[in-house]
């Protein structure tokens, strides 16, 4: 039986009671509109634990003005659907008062790894992120935490913070869920018309492109991140970044690399749609 939360002491008296009763808590935060990536969240959270949380917030401090804030999916009871067709324990789907009342003045920041990819382009973003997460830490208290590899710089930032904080927290990045013609799942795709989404697949193609050189030997990073800049920028109409960078600094780095992440932002319309691989580590999309 899956129970639903309002509040935040409700949510940690949950997660507290679960681990008087020798159970491991498994947390999987997300802002909702649920999909299968979402759902193998869930089930790895499942594999880790024998108390699977879902937190559902769309967390207005990590939107900028003019981003998708009022637009972003909220289909609250679909969600508990599929979280209860899967067994999860319980749904944590706060108010944004109970989160961030009036007075609320405080911010978790983390430096250098925010800066590059996304932070370059969403400036005030990760500090949206890092500061409702460490809120959902605090309140689930010790547990395993997944987080989907597609926000791959959300991911790092998010081990990175646990880390530096002493947080008994396991940060697990799970692979990307794609549709069957290679497409990233996302929230933001059902956002997508029929030849927009057609158009998307740009994207894809172009980080198979990468793949396909690399396992052809290829390892200039240059050489690598034009083959996919080439079919994103035929494809898309904007494109913030296309990068080549160090899985773990997430900035260029000198030398022969043996694993290199190539990331993309680009723009669809008013739809922005991200995606990577770790060149040397993933599979091919």
């Amino acid at each position: 039986m899956t129970t639903l939360v309002r509040k935040p002491a409700d949510f940690r008296q949950a997660c507290d009671d679960a681990r008087a009763a020798s159970r491991r808590v498994g947390l999987v935060p997300t802002m909702g509109a649920l999909h299968d990536g979402h759902f193998s969240l869930i089930d790895e959270a499942k594999k880790r634990a024998d108390f699977v949380a879902v937190t559902i917030f769309v967390n207005p401090l990590q939107f900028a003005p003019g981003e998708d804030l009022d637009r972003y999916p909220r289909t609250l009871e679909d969600d508990l659907a599929g979280c209860r067709e899967r067994g999860v324990d319980l749904v944590f789907a706060p108010e944004p008062g109970s989160m961030y009342p009036a007075q609320f003045q405080t911010r978790v920041s983390v430096g250098a790894i925010t800066k590059p990819l996304e932070g370059g382009f969403r400036p005030t973003h990760f500090d949206g992120v890092t500061t409702v997460v460490t809120k959902l830490f605090n309140l689930a208290g010790p547990c395993a935490a997944m987080f989907g590899r597609k926000d791959y710089q959300q991911w790092r930032i998010l081990s990175r913070m646990a880390e530096d904080l002493d947080m008994p927290i396991e940060v697990v990045g799970c692979a990307i869920v794609r549709e069957p013609d290679g497409l990233a799942l996302s929230s933001r795709n059902r956002y997508l018309s029929a030849s927009e989404r057609k158009r998307a697949l740009g994207l894809v193609s172009g980080l198979r492109r990468a793949c396909d050189a690399w396992l052809a030997g290829e390892r200039n990073p240059d050489a690598l991140r034009s083959l996919v800049a080439e079919r994103v920028q035929s494809s898309f109409d904007r494109v913030d970044y296309v990068a080549a960078v160090d899985p773990e600094t997430l900035v260029a780095s000198e030398g022969t690399p043996t694993r290199l992440l190539i990331a993309v932002a680009a723009h669809m319309a008013t739809t922005r749609l991200i995606d990577n691989v770790v060149l040397g580590e993933d599979p091919r999309p």
